[in-house]
């Protein structure tokens, strides 16, 4: 798996999130997709029950997240992605609160165009 994970390394810009991720992680990643994403399989494979696999998925999953917060994602958006993918909201109005919330934010900081 070492040499699969140095081409990635070779091959992607340095400040990528997936390479500031161990190297455990990245083998877990690999691994995932293979599997086609089955947390059964997953499970099988690493000899450990669903729940640990599921938790080792959600760990990787939160590091991810926290090594991409800088990606111009914010509590604003996260919400109405959310009430988007539960059908709360039509995505023309969550862009439209959105577009609305970072003005509105970009005022407060002084950053008015």
């Amino acid at each position: 798996m070492a040499h699969a994970i140095s081409a990635i390394r070779t091959g992607l810009r340095r400040d990528h999130p997936l390479l500031q991720l161990e190297e455990d992680d990245l083998d877990f990643i690999v691994h995932f997709v293979l599997a086609s994403g089955s947390l059964k399989e997953m499970a099988e494979l690493y000899g450990v029950s669903y729940p640990t696999i599921r938790g080792s998925l959600d760990r990787v999953i939160a590091e991810l997240r926290r090594r991409t917060r800088g990606g111009g994602r914010d509590e604003m958006t996260e919400l109405l992605a959310g009430m988007v993918e539960r059908g709360e909201l039509k995505p023309t109005a969550a862009k439209s609160i959105r577009a609305l919330h970072r003005n509105m934010m970009d005022r407060a900081n002084g950053q008015e165009d």
